[in-house]
Parts: C-alpha cells; sequence; structure tokens
C-alpha cells in the first residue's frame, strides 16, 4: 500500500511529538457519585439531584461499576492495575461545575506504564506507551445565545463517569494519531465500558503537538488542540498545526504555549486560550472519599471474563479463516462488524461469505444509512444465501436480487427463490438443448465466430441467459457453449 504524504515530506529536517488525552465516558447505568441516571437526555437539567448539582453538605458515593470498568479499560491497554488509588479535588471556577472543584485522581491513578498496539498503511505496528488511566467526573454544559446574549447551562452530565487516557508523546504524524485513536477506540468498544460515540461526545481526544529539528534533544513547546469530534478532522488538524510550528521556527518566532480549536470550514486552527503558565489547581486529596482498593480476587474475577482484543483477533482471523490483513483489519476494527462476521462464519464458514460481507452488506448499510446490527440480511440469512450459490441452487445474479429485496424488505431466503421462480437451470440435458437451439437460430453469427469473431461469444452466453430467464448456471453454460461452437 502507497505511504500516505504528510507534511514532514515537505520538511525533511523536522518532526513531531504528539501526545493525546482522550476522556471515554462510561456507560454505566448512573451517574459516579449519586444514582442519577446516566442516560443521554435531551430535556435540560432532569437527570441531576443535591450530590450531582453541587448543593453544600452533600456526600458522593463512588459507583462500584466506574471501578471496573476502569480496571477493564485498564487490561485493555496493557496498564498495571493499582492495588490502591485515591481521588483529588482539582480546584477552578466554571459555570457548569456548580461545586468550583473536579473530582478527579491526581497523584495516585487507577492504572499506569500501559501501551497500545498500532497497526499502520504499510503493514508495520508501533507501541504507543499510556502513562496513565485516571478516573474523573465529567462537567455540564453550558450553551450561549448569539441573539440573547444569554447564557444557559444543563447539568444532565455533571457526574458522568469519565476515564482519561493519558498517551506518552509517541505519536510522531498524523496518521500514527488517527492510527492510535482508531485502535483505542476499538479496545473501549470491546471490553465494552463505553459506546464511544464521537458525535455524542462519549470519546473526546485533546491532542498536545509540538516540533523540534532532528537530534534535538528537547520537545518543542507544544500546544493543544481540543474538542476536535472525528478523526479525519484531528489528521487534518494535525497537518496544520504541525506546519504552524515549523514555519514559526524557521522564520525565528517564539511559539506560544496555548490551547487552539480546529475550524473545519476554512481548515485551520484558532487559538482559544493562552496556557503560558502552570494553572495551580490546588490538588488535595478528597476527604469525603475512601482510597479504592483492588483486591486480587476482585481483579482476578474481571480477567476470567475479559474478551479477546483486536490484535488477537486478527491474527487468529487470518489463521482461522485464511482473511488477507486488509480483510482482517476491516473485520476487527468495528466490533459491530466483527459480531456480525463471527455469527456468520458459525452458519456457514466459506470464503465467499466473507466477500459477500465486505462488498455487498457494509455497501447496504451504507446505502441505506444504517447500523450492521440492524441489517435485515442477517448472518443466518447471509449464509443461506452464499450456500445455495455454492449448491448450484442460484446463480449470483438471482443471489444478488435475493440480497437486495431482503436489504430493502426483508423475508425468506427460500421463499423469495420460490415465489420469484429464481432456481437455476441446473440439469446438464436442459442446458444442453437450450445451447444447440441457440446455435441452431445463428447459423451466420457461428460461422463468423468460428473465423474468428471471439468477441461474439458473449451474445451467445446472453441468448442463452435469456432464454432461461437468467437463472441458468453460467460456469455449465459457457462450457457447454465452447463445446459447440468449436
Amino acid at each position: 500500500m502507497e505511504k500516505s504524504t504528510t507534511v514532514l515530506d515537505r520538511y525533511p529536517d523536522y518532526k513531531m511529538d504528539i501526545g493525546i488525552e482522550v476522556h471515554v465516558q462510561l456507560n454505566t447505568k448512573s451517574k459516579i457519585f449519586c444514582g442519577c441516571s446516566n442516560a443521554q437526555e435531551q430535556t435540560p437539567n432532569k437527570n441531576i439531584c443535591p450530590v450531582c448539582a453541587g448543593y453544600p453538605g452533600v456526600l458522593p458515593v463512588l459507583n462500584k461499576q466506574v471501578v471496573e470498568f476502569a480496571v477493564l479499560a485498564g487490561l485493555g491497554t496493557n496498564c498495571q492495575i493499582s492495588k490502591i488509588s485515591e481521588f483529588d479535588r482539582k480546584h477552578y471556577f466554571y459555570p457548569d461545575l456548580p461545586k468550583n472543584y473536579q473530582i478527579t485522581q491526581n497523584d495516585h491513578p487507577i492504572c499506569r506504564n500501559g501501551y497500545v498496539m498500532i497497526r499502520l498503511e504499510d503493514g508495520s505496528t508501533k507501541k504507543i506507551r499510556i502513562n496513565r488511566i485516571h478516573i474523573e467526573e465529567d462537567a455540564g454544559k453550558n450553551t450561549h445565545s448569539d441573539f440573547t446574549g444569554e447564557s444557559f447551562v444543563d447539568l444532565n452530565r455533571t457526574g458522568t463517569p469519565l476515564i482519561e487516557i493519558v498517551s506518552e508523546p509517541d505519536i510522531e504524524n498524523a496518521e500514527e494519531a488517527r492510527a492510535y485513536l482508531k485502535a483505542l477506540r476499538t479496545i473501549m468498544q470491546y471490553v465494552a465500558v463505553s459506546t464511544c460515540n464521537m458525535e455524542e461526545g462519549s470519546f473526546r481526544a485533546d491532542t498536545n503537538l509540538s516540533v523540534r529539528k532532528k537530534g534535538a534533544q528537547n520537545l518543542g513547546t507544544r500546544c493543544e488542540l481540543k474538542n476536535i469530534n472525528s478523526f479525519k478532522f484531528i489528521g487534518d488538524a494535525i497537518e496544520y498545526e504541525a506546519e504552524r510550528h515549523i514555519l514559526s521556527v524557521m522564520q525565528g518566532e517564539r511559539i506560544i504555549q496555548e490551547t487552539r480549536l480546529w475550524d473545519s470550514k476554512n481548515r485551520k486552527s484558532i487559538s482559544m486560550r493562552s496556557k503560558e503558565g502552570m494553572a495551580d489547581y490546588r490538588f488535595f486529596t478528597d476527604p469525603d472519599l475512601a482510597l479504592i482498593e483492588v483486591k486480587d480476587e476482585f481483579l482476578d474475577a474481571i480477567k476470567a471474563n475479559f474478551p479477546e482484543m483486536p490484535f488477537a483477533k486478527y491474527d487468529r482471523y487470518k489463521q482461522e479463516f485464511g482473511l488477507s490483513d486488509y480483510e482482517a483489519d476491516i473485520i476487527t476494527t468495528d466490533l459491530a462488524l466483527t459480531k456480525y462476521f463471527e455469527e456468520l462464519m458459525a452458519h456457514h464458514n466459506s470464503k465467499s461469505c466473507v466477500n459477500w460481507l465486505l462488498r455487498d452488506v457494509l455497501g447496504s448499510v451504507k446505502d441505506l444509512k444504517t447500523d450492521i446490527q440492524d441489517c435485515k440480511v442477517t448472518p443466518a440469512k447471509l449464509a443461506e444465501i452464499v450456500k445455495f450459490v455454492e449448491d448450484g441452487v442460484i446463480n449470483n445474479k438471482a443471489a444478488k436480487e435475493i440480497f437486495e429485496s431482503i436489504a430493502m424488505h426483508g423475508g425468506d431466503v427460500a421463499n423469495i427463490i420460490e415465489t420469484k421462480g429464481l432456481k437455476q437451470v441446473g440439469s446438464a440435458d436442459e442446458l444442453e438443448a437450450i445451447v444447440k437451439d441457440v446455435i441452431a437460430q445463428h447459423p451466420d453469427l457461428v460461422e463468423q465466430y468460428r473465423s474468428g469473431k471471439q468477441n461474439l461469444f458473449g451474445f451467445f452466453v446472453g441468448t442463452c441467459m435469456k432464454t432461461m430467464g437468467g437463472n441458468g448456471d453460467p460456469k455449465q453454460l459457457q462450457a457447454l457453449l465452447k463445446k459447440y461452437l468449436s
């Protein structure tokens, strides 16, 4: 596969250093420190209580499942799980954080020193180190009116449980950043701790980037790209920001440490706020929350039911099902597609099933703008269609007609074959009689074919298929035509 171009191709003397902080919204039933629903809610300030709304005198109570999900995320990213961790208060004023502090983990996070393996376009792999994973609560949401000048606060999201996954600055370009985020998102879906829906904000990435001359020991001044909600836009923003830094260095300008937003319409970054000084959040251990102790039996119980991870599936699928690198990569990076594939193979282990899945099922899902789990051509029905083709009951043309009918309207495979008369004319005697008849009806064209006009062969195939209503076996038909036309 041809390697994608990057801004560094134009500036070969420079390199990027990228670290990414990812906030993953956990899909627990209730919030982190109270019993309020953790479901997405459109009505403002519906899922709130005195605890998540920050009333004076209330006490937080930790949701045990949040700890379990954090441990799952840590195991999925090869982290060391801390036997003892603690919560801290991070103080800052913001309108959507009523307490004026956030409960998070500072010096003693629940997970440390992990890594995620990424697979790049050229087939190579790379290890991206994870510095830490810590648990924290989310803040609310501010809405500002451009017409009235008013601001509104919705606290539904306040107290939503998050984990923040902090990488080391091991990422060197936009391709690696996209690969890392996709791999991390897939892992979080595999361990079932989050929907990772970027549009809903369940998977949010803040990208820290700096550039330096190759060979320079010290990292450059970094800028943070915040609140970008697609892998493509993150890649675009990295490319733009890297070139902005490089040109500043070449012109002898000072790079200001700041947070920047990405304008996807105009394809440029915009300064949001300066981060020249280190913010003093005045962290201290939260006095209302006990230490978290992860006992061996708790950890062993989670490990006992731990799912197979994407890289392991990739290797197994290639060996067990004969998938190519490309096929294995597509299937294992989408959990819903993985589930469909495994059910399909359980019904009928055939390479033809893989081709139908990656071509027709994914094409239909895209055209109908639906999810694969909602596809009306279920794994069982697709396996049935493929088996009918392989057994010679129907041909590929009929199979596509059946597939499209079920994808649009649902239905039973065998019933559609019967009602639409799609069974192949399969006996050798029937096919031979039709071939002889077509040849007898076109003696002039037969003569032309035999004198060298080989392109007429397609005419004879088409005429025979038309006679059979499109339900002939093309392989048998072509073999018979070659026999009688020679």
